[in-house]
């Protein structure tokens, strides 16, 4: 049965189902069958005449691909939203395509040209500080100020707060997910999702229907990594995934940046990990745009006037007292009784001046009534 739907213009159906069930084909991945691609062999010759010089067990399995699953994902792909990119694709990411396990094809929700753009990733821990999640959400809306596309991966924390900074400096952000599109996890970034969609792309090498799984998430990482041109952690755990992203970023020769934080910050441990390995210290989004500058040319717009220098938006100036508490602050959290004997200010005093703060933006509420600085210039 013929059926209209919104892939790739011009693919024949019968190739797009035959990249379907490639896709759908259980133990064989895109390192075994990109080679006979990028020779020149359709999918539906592979289908139709496995080469002989794999496996028979592989063989057997190109010989009997499930169609009933892939007329499913044609259903799919009746939604004038839903696509589907090929890895020969023009469309398909170049960057990620030169990978030898480069996906086989993406399904995309939402704009397809977004995966165009010039792409920095930023990942980081599911349960980050307050002021990793401030770093994060101020980082990601200079990128897109500047006119980068900023890649994550939907999860809480660092992911959901730089997704939503891209979308507050006009976007576009992609979401790459270790789910079918047709589900949201965690469920709890379903609105997030639906207007990442909007304002950029939901992007899954997984099929319609696919639970998220602990084996998909690294493999959703070389997709995150593969598709940027550098990867940023802002706050990474010791055995952070986030790191697991940053080693495939190495691997596939992106740049690796990483935001120093206090050597008393568990979450801080990770990125100095990464500062010893070799990936650059950064502490602006500033730094970052100027190290991929070679890499960017054109594409990179003039930062907005409140954004120049040091790539975050300028605030409104304080006065001496403020000034005064932010300083004895210094960047490792606080509690307020060690601020009021540094400062000889009273205690009430203090702990309204921490309130105009921390609805500033300039400070943080950390757990055990502690307080912390948000970002480097908050004295300013």
């Amino acid at each position: 049965m013929s059926t209209t739907v919104s892939s790739i213009p011009d693919l024949p159906e019968g190739e797009l189902r035959a990249w379907l069930a490639l896709i759908r084909l259980p133990g064989v991945g895109p390192a075994t069958l990109n080679p006979w691609l990028r020779d020149g062999l359709t999918p539906e010759q592979l289908l139709t005449h496995p080469p002989p010089q794999l496996s028979e067990r592989i063989r057997a399995s190109l010989r009997k691909p499930s169609w009933e699953q892939v007329d499913e994902d044609m259903r799919w792909l009746e939604s004038p939203t839903s696509q589907f990119l090929p890895v020969t694709c023009s469309a398909y990411p170049e960057t990620l395509a030169l990978l030898p396990d480069a996906p086989l094809g993406l399904f995309v929700l939402g704009q397809v040209s977004s995966l165009q753009s010039p792409q920095i990733a930023m990942v980081g821990s599911r349960n980050p500080s307050r002021g990793g999640e401030q770093t994060a959400l101020e980082f990601a809306r200079h990128f897109a100020r500047s006119g980068i596309a900023v890649t994550s991966g939907l999860a809480l924390g660092i992911d959901t707060a730089s997704h939503r900074g891209a979308l507050q400096g006009g976007g576009p952000t992609l979401a790459v997910m270790a789910t079918g599109l047709d589900r949201v996890y965690p469920a709890s970034n379903r609105d997030l999702a639906h207007e990442i969609a909007e304002n950029g792309a939901l992007i899954s090498e997984f099929p319609p229907g696919t639970a998220p799984k602990r084996g998909h998430f690294p493999r959703r990482n070389r997709i995150i990594s593969g598709m940027s041109l550098g990867v940023l952690v802002v706050e990474a755990a010791l055995k952070s995934g986030s790191l697991i992203t940053a080693r495939l970023a190495g691997e596939q020769s992106r740049e690796v940046f990483a935001i120093p934080g206090s050597i008393h910050n568990p979450l801080a441990r990770g990125c100095h990990r990464l500062i010893r390995e070799g990936a650059k210290l950064v502490e602006t989004a500033a730094d970052v745009l100027e190290e991929l500058a070679p890499k960017l040319h054109q594409f990179i717009l003039d930062p907005t006037p409140s954004d120049a220098g040091n790539g975050l938006p300028t605030m409104p100036s304080i006065d001496q007292e403020h000034r005064r508490l932010l300083d004895a602050m210094g960047y490792d959290p606080v509690a307020t009784d060690t601020l009021v004997e540094r400062t000889g200010l009273a205690p009430e005093a203090v702990s309204s001046m921490l309130l105009l703060l921390e609805m500033e933006g300039r400070i943080a509420a950390e757990s055990g009534g502690l307080f912390v600085r948000t970002k480097p210039d908050a004295a300013t």
